[in-house]
């Protein structure tokens, strides 16, 4: 008898181990699930009455914290966990949040309160930069996740998803970073796997906070499912001047080019230069000064102690990450009239899912 219970207490291990263990690549049922498991935030702007997951068991809701931020605690039979964090809400601080739209180094600190600061590193790129409004929240949300998340680690979770759907998925973005980093740095295990599911997310940062959040997660285990219809994923507002590129350019030694023309294609390519020059740098700035600055003033009357930090002075953003591109067909447009005033039509639950559902793999 004592044999057979062996026997069948080494095939449940086996079982739950292989069910266990996560895999490079993307998979539409955990996608779909872990959506499901996100939605469940009832109380932000997209979601009503939504379906519950069905691999997934609620285990944890944090406090409201930040700009109006949550994160929530799931888990499977098979003990792999899932960071799930809350989406825009219909509050100022929440929304205020997304339009604080200014970007600060991707490694540096925040002081998000009168006790707290946060010290992060999203990337080893020194040029990578990111959206200063979801980093401060970010920071917010890790005061509570980091003793959560090194508890599960502790009783010996290694495997854990990601996922956020909007603003959560631009904070998805944005942690799935810092914990890669603190992987790198030997501060989580290097057995501890992290994969990634964002749906809809917008812009988290520059183009180098893009390349190397991408070399950390090329292999599969990060991704962003969008729809095509839908204007989050194109928001941050982005502009690019000839400051934000690479060092070795065309650009840097333009002026000194210019000067050694002849006199006349000198006055005109001068002039065609600045006309394209100018106005980038010009709109930059106003975009660092409404969106960062005094922008971020506002919102330390929604965070008590919190301190703006200084503004980097580019507003590239750019999308990130392996893409998941859903497109619509006659079935989406019968079901979903586009009406110019329903301007979160293409962003809730029920298309993404109608869509997921049609997905190979």
């Amino acid at each position: 008898m004592k044999i057979w219970f062996s026997i069948l207490g080494l095939l449940l291990f086996s079982f739950n181990h292989s069910y266990a263990q996560l895999k490079p690549g993307y998979d539409k049922n955990e996608a779909m699930e872990l959506l499901k498991v996100n939605f469940q935030f009832a109380d932000s702007t997209y979601s009503d009455s939504m379906p519950t997951p069905e691999r997934f068991e609620f285990k944890y809701r944090s406090k409201t914290v930040g700009f109006d931020n949550k994160w929530d605690y799931w888990e499977d039979k098979a003990g792999v966990g899932v960071l799930s964090l809350r989406g825009t809400t219909g509050t100022f601080s929440s929304w205020g949040a997304n339009f604080y739209a200014g970007m600060v180094p991707a490694k540096g600190w925040i002081k998000t309160s009168e006790k707290d600061t946060f010290y992060y590193e999203l990337s080893k790129d020194p040029k990578a930069l990111v959206h200063v409004g979801w980093t401060t929240a970010l920071g917010c949300i890790w005061q509570d996740m980091d003793s959560v998340l090194f508890a599960q680690i502790d009783q010996g979770k290694k495997e854990f998803y990601i996922t956020g759907h909007s603003q959560g998925g631009a904070l998805a973005y944005l942690l799935t970073a810092h914990l890669l980093i603190m992987k790198e740095n030997g501060i989580i295990p290097a057995d501890v796997q992290f994969k990634t599911y964002c749906s809809a997310a917008p812009k988290p940062g520059n183009l180098y906070f893009a390349y190397y959040y991408e070399k950390m997660t090329q292999d599969g285990w990060a991704y962003n499912t969008v729809n095509s219809l839908d204007w989050v994923p194109e928001s941050p507002f982005s502009v690019q001047t000839v400051n934000d590129f690479n060092g070795v350019n065309p650009f840097q030694n333009a002026k000194k080019a210019i000067k050694k023309l002849p006199f006349l294609p000198r006055l005109v390519v001068r002039h065609m230069y600045n006309k394209m020059d100018r106005p980038s740098k010009k709109t930059q700035r106003r975009f660092e000064k409404y969106l960062g600055r005094k922008l971020g003033k506002l919102m330390t009357k929604n965070l008590k102690g919190f301190e703006p930090p200084q503004l980097a002075h580019s507003t590239t953003f750019t999308r990130c990450g392996n893409f998941i591109v859903l497109y619509p067909d006659t079935e989406y447009y019968t079901k979903f009239p586009q009406d110019p005033k329903a301007i979160f039509l293409n962003h809730m639950l029920d298309p993404y899912l109608l869509m997921m559902e049609k997905l190979s793999k």
